[in-house]
């Protein structure tokens, strides 16, 4: 989840867990039989106390470490979305510390390296899907993106 409001976006500071120290998004995993739109407004109000409000789907990011044992499990399909209106103020959590941000300041050489491949995209108003391959000490070595119009399909293995 990315809010945004006027040439910013918030970011939040990875605490703990896969991504710590890391500038992101909000989300997480969703929970047996959760949609993920519900997923990404459950994450959001967990992570930073804010309820967002008509969401948007920008992006199916698909993410792939063939170095990484198969037990870490780091394979992931992701669902970004953006809301432009919320309920609540971002707050810091044990998990997240968010952060606004303006789209010329965003800290990219602090984030995973593939958002510097698709985020100006999604906050330039595109659709995108893509793939990105990860190499040693979580170096992109690969990807692929494409901007794409209407419905964004994800596969989670529901109908």
């Amino acid at each position: 989840m990315l809010l945004v409001k006027k040439g910013e976006v918030l970011l939040a500071m990875k605490k703990r867990g896969f991504g710590v120290g890391k500038w992101n998004g909000v989300g997480g995993k969703s929970l047996p039989e959760e949609d993920i739109m519900t997923t990404a407004i459950r994450e959001t109000q967990e992570e930073i106390s804010v309820v967002p409000l008509n969401l948007k789907k920008v992006a199916v990011l698909n993410f792939y470490f063939p170095l990484m044992p198969s037990e870490k499990n780091w394979n992931q399909q992701v669902s970004v979305f953006t809301s432009k209106k919320w309920k609540g103020t971002p707050l810091e959590s044990e998990e997240m510390k968010p952060q606004w941000f303006k789209f010329e300041d965003i800290p990219y050489s602090e984030m995973w390296s593939d958002d510097e491949v698709w985020l100006p995209k999604v906050l330039a108003g595109k659709k995108v899907q893509g793939d990105f391959v990860f190499g040693r000490h979580e170096k992109l070595i690969d990807h692929r993106l494409k901007e794409v119009s209407g419905f964004i399909k994800v596969n989670d293995g529901r109908s």
